[in-house]
């Protein structure tokens, strides 16, 4: 009988927020709520009553849509996003309401004027997880989309999305007709500076995107190892991948002087890779250049690209100090190509099926060339992620396993700083050997100092080792190194718990505002924001975390604490941490 009086249609639903709205309204209340009912009337109802959509419900600080086409809804949600980037235009960035937005097609049950379902539960998750000002739709939706609108898809991959069972392909939209993006224009550093773009798979392959993303990888490794160059993480640069951004801007956003993109073509055993330097303040090319070769000669390859950009931003480079840079991380071209599939599915973040698949390749990799210490250092890093994400269960097993794989990549890369930097972390986060790890972590940073990683991880060992002013710096390189980092909520998490220790509470609570601005399910994020709202004496925004927090662990307690938190070696930390939880409502 209920089924029956159950009405359900197929329909394109629309679901927007505002990024950060708790922290706007902790700074003005009032203000935020009016200057949201005012974007509401006169931008966004208009719009989605232009599109012949049809608003469900408001839910304080967004709005839940449905449209018969998925086009009319699209087409909505570029033009809500254009009006906004308009009317925040001479609004200071962190005064700036901006929604993200989420498109899915699906099932759906229609009950006294509200929608619910699968289909809107998707459509919400998906929103969660849209850049502030952008849009992220579902694979359904895509796929009537595409070819029909005149905007660029970018394939995120498939995502795990919060209370959905099953992976969800999420495409990020990308407007051809928007104004540039609003992002702060970057002062350029005191030596020459780079960012190296994703190469082109010019191999007619879908499937070899790994081996061109890997030798852009490769390059920008071998890069960060000149103390006379300032280079862009990996994790900042792959922002721009299947983008057609204008190198001024990504200088601008960047803050670098120069950029390298090009292409690599992989048939049968030949390889060639294409190289093309740009000036960002001119758009002007330095040089264009084409390596050949082998695939036995990959390594060469590489190096030759490292030196014809090293040998035009820096020419006082020393011959010897080129050498130095040289490393052939295998014999094994077996081993190799896997460790490449590895890193393309490790960097798919938040996907725990890529991430077990990955530690997999890299155990393969392994197989083939015992003495691989990147191979070591990369699985090290899978048990990482896993234990940051809950997918670690922590037996005496894995964490043995953790601590082989960890002191093997040490042995064998003793001048790998990226192997270093990721055993250290892993040793101190997953094994809690802090001293040794935090040594480790240091001992990368002697060896590169452009590696952006060993920065972030540096911080969180100074955090724990009871050293907050030094971990305040680290994470401060971190973010300069890679500014577009989907871990800069991670960095700015850290940086606020740096300043929770020193007792700057009202500090604290800003970065944790930052901190959750994209992702405000962030766990830790939303434990410093509890702890230090509630130190500053703001007990409403303490709570207000609180209650998502528990809401996303329901197990957390006060007694649990150290299970979840890093190797604090200092006492009174964990007692001040404790304390302020303890006053946002955490049980005992």
């Amino acid at each position: 009988m209920i089924g029956e009086q159950l009405v359900r249609r197929l329909t394109a639903i629309f679901a927007a927020d505002v990024a950060g709205y708790s922290r706007l309204t902790s700074v003005d209340e009032e203000g935020t709520h009016v200057r949201l009912k005012e974007h509401l009337r006169v931008l966004i109802d208009p719009k989605v009553a232009a599109h012949r959509g049809h608003i469900v419900k408001n839910t304080g600080d967004g709005l839940l849509a449905e449209f018969n086409s998925v086009v009319d809804a699209m087409r909505c949600a570029v033009d809500v996003q254009r009006g906004m980037a308009e009317r925040n235009s001479d609004v200071p960035p962190n005064n700036r309401i901006e929604f993200r937005i989420g498109i899915n097609v699906g099932d759906i049950i229609e009950d006294n004027g509200d929608i619910f379902g699968d289909g809107v539960n998707v459509a919400a998750r998906l929103e969660a997880i849209a850049e502030p000002g952008g849009i992220c739709v579902s694979d359904d939706a895509h796929r009537q989309l595409r070819d029909k609108l005149d905007i660029v898809f970018d394939d995120a991959g498939e995502q795990n999305l919060k209370n959905i069972g099953r992976p969800i392909r999420v495409f990020r939209v990308r407007d051809r007709g928007a104004a540039a993006s609003q992002r702060p224009t970057l002062a350029l550093p005191d030596k020459p500076s780079i960012a190296v773009l994703p190469f082109t798979n010019m191999s007619g392959d879908p499937e070899q995107d790994y081996f061109a993303d890997g030798m852009v990888e490769e390059i920008i490794t071998a890069l960060s190892h000149f103390r006379q160059l300032f280079v862009i993480a990996r994790n900042s640069s792959f922002t721009y991948k299947g983008r057609a951004v204008d190198v001024k801007q990504i200088g601008r956003e960047l803050g670098v002087r120069y950029v390298l993109e090009g292409s690599v073509r992989k048939a049968a055993n030949r390889v060639r890779i294409t190289g093309q330097l740009v000036d960002t303040s001119t758009g002007a090319h330095l040089w264009a250049e084409r390596f050949d070769g082998g695939l036995s000669d990959i390594f060469d390859l590489q190096d030759q690209v490292t030196e014809s950009v090293v040998g035009a931003i820096a020419p006082a480079v020393e011959k010897a100090e080129i050498e130095r840079a040289k490393r052939k991380p295998t014999e094994s071209l077996d081993a190799y190509a896997l460790y490449l599939r590895g890193l393309a599915r490790f960097y798919q973040f938040g996907n725990r099926q890529a991430n077990a698949e990955a530690l997999r390749l890299f155990n393969s990799a392994i197989e083939f060339d015992p003495d691989f210490a990147s191979a070591y250092g990369r699985a090290a890093s899978c048990h990482v992620f896993a234990k940051s994400h809950g997918w670690f269960s922590g037996t005496a097993n894995e964490i043995a396993e953790v601590t082989r794989l960890a002191q093997r990549a040490v042995e064998l890369g003793k001048d790998d700083a990226t192997a270093l930097a990721a055993s250290g972390h892993a040793l101190a986060y997953v094994v809690r050997d802090l001293e040794v790890g935090a040594a480790l972590v240091d001992r990368a940073l002697v060896l590169n100092s452009n590696l952006a990683v060993a920065w972030n991880w540096g911080g969180w060992a100074k955090n724990w080792l009871g050293g907050p002013e030094p971990a305040i710096e680290r994470f401060a390189r971190a973010m300069r190194l890679s500014p577009l980092d989907p871990f800069v909520p991670g960095m700015r998490a850290g940086t606020a718990h740096a300043h929770f220790f020193l007792g700057r509470y009202d500090e604290a609570a800003s970065w944790t505002a930052m901190a959750l601005q994209d992702n405000p399910d962030f766990q830790p994020g939303l434990r410093i924001a509890a702890a230090s709202n509630a130190m500053a004496g703001r007990p409403e925004q303490a709570h207000k975390a609180m209650a998502r927090l528990r809401q996303l662990n329901p197990a957390l307690r006060v007694s649990t604490l150290k299970d979840v938190l890093g190797p604090y070696r200092r006492a009174e930390d964990l007692s001040r941490y404790e304390e302020g939880l303890r006053q946002a409502g955490l049980p005992e």
